[in-house]
């Protein structure tokens, strides 16, 4: 399953920086706007130390990770809608991304210049916002002109296409996200039915959003003086439901160029001892609906990503997709239970490997051998 996330944010926030931290894959981040012209991509690993001790368990010659894809995006600014700052070409690299992580700056700092001259994150966001607002406006009201024709014959798709844009447009006329203002449609299948059209659509605001607060160790960070900046901000996650994660780009790019042995000194050090990087890594993982099972033996142990509330036979298909259609049973037991009681000669004494068929809904964490 190929899932991507998109970095985004004003220009000089932190975004080249923090895809450093996330692939140690080196783009250009110097200190001006629009150094990032093309859209870089990395594929990153998920933390999940269960892998490895699976891994262990079975002595297994490959250890394979789920993994994510990052795209780290140019500035934008304001008037991006509009074409500004190459705003069209940043934007369609948004569009082809299935989430969107959103870098604001939480310091202040007299040697990075802002692109509005002062730091003001609630202010950034508002800005990013609008113009994903705008953008989708513009698609909404095009795509209205054009099915209008494909409704009056009749035709079905185009009828529920139309009720999908209607519902769309006075969202994105009182400048809200639709990410955040579906619930607002009357019933329940309704918001299904636009959701599953507004995804189709690739429209912007619909994606779901994480927004990542950048620090700076040793600066002066908003959260740890208790600015009114970041009150507010933090007002506007709880109104909102907006999902957020902490981290300092600056400290995990240059923790990734330790050895690992030294890093937890380091973290120390610099007084950043939480991963930012695996928290915005899990986040991103949990915010598109994703979870894991895994398999395990000899040759390799790997870890696959399935949509939460996958079956059985769609699980199998993250594997191959002739595993959907020739499903016949699977063997599962939980990775805990496995770990705990060091293998499956004891699990199977104990009952706690089962067979299961084509409606057993997967469980995050789930070891699974299929039937086919």
């Amino acid at each position: 399953m190929s899932l991507s996330i998109g970095i985004v944010g004003l220009p000089n926030v932190g975004k080249s920086t923090l895809f450093n931290a996330l692939t140690e894959k080196s783009v250009a981040a110097e200190n001006f706007p629009f150094c990032t012209i093309d859209p870089s991509v990395g594929v990153v690993a998920v933390p999940d130390p269960r892998l490895q001790r699976l891994s262990d368990l079975s002595h297994s010659k490959k250890t394979i990770p789920a993994a994510v894809e990052f795209v780290d995006i140019a500035g934008l600014v304001r008037g991006a809608s509009e074409g500004e700052g190459l705003g069209n070409q940043f934007l369609a690299n948004i569009r082809e991304t299935d989430a969107i992580a959103e870098v604001v700056r939480i310091f202040d700092d007299s040697n990075i210049t802002h692109v509005h001259g002062a730091v003001d994150p609630m202010q950034d966001i508002e800005v990013i916002n609008l113009e994903l607002v705008l953008a989708d406006l513009q698609t909404v009201t095009k795509r209205l002109g054009s099915v209008e024709r494909d409704v009056r014959a009749g035709n079905k798709e185009a009828i529920a296409e139309k009720a999908a844009l209607d519902a769309a447009l006075p969202i994105l006329e009182a400048g809200k996200l639709l990410s955040q203002a579906y619930r607002l449609i009357d019933t329940e299948q309704a918001q299904e039915d636009v959701v599953r059209w507004w995804k189709r659509l690739n429209l912007l605001t619909a994606k779901p959003i994480l927004y990542v607060c950048n620090k700076k160790a040793g600066g002066y960070n908003f959260d740890e003086q208790s600015d009114e900046r970041w009150h507010t901000l933090l007002s506007f996650f709880e109104e909102t439901g907006a999902s957020y994660v902490l981290v300092d780009a600056n400290v995990e790019g240059e923790l990734n160029e330790l050895a690992a042995e030294d890093r937890e000194m380091f973290r120390q050090e610099y007084g950043v001892l939480d991963n930012g990087v695996n928290d915005l890594i899990r986040a991103g993982y949990d915010m598109l609906g994703l979870e894991t099972f895994f398999t395990t033996g000899e040759d390799e142990t790997r870890a696959w990503t399935i949509q939460k509330g996958s079956t059985a036979p769609e699980a199998g298909a993250a594997i191959h997709t002739d595993f959907r259609d020739t499903f016949i049973r699977a063997e599962v037991v939980h990775c805990d239970d496995l770990l705990r009681e060091d293998g499956y000669a004891a699990v199977r004494e104990k009952g706690l490997l089962r067979t299961e068929g084509k409606e057993y809904v997967v469980r995050d964490g789930d070891v699974i051998e299929f039937k086919v």
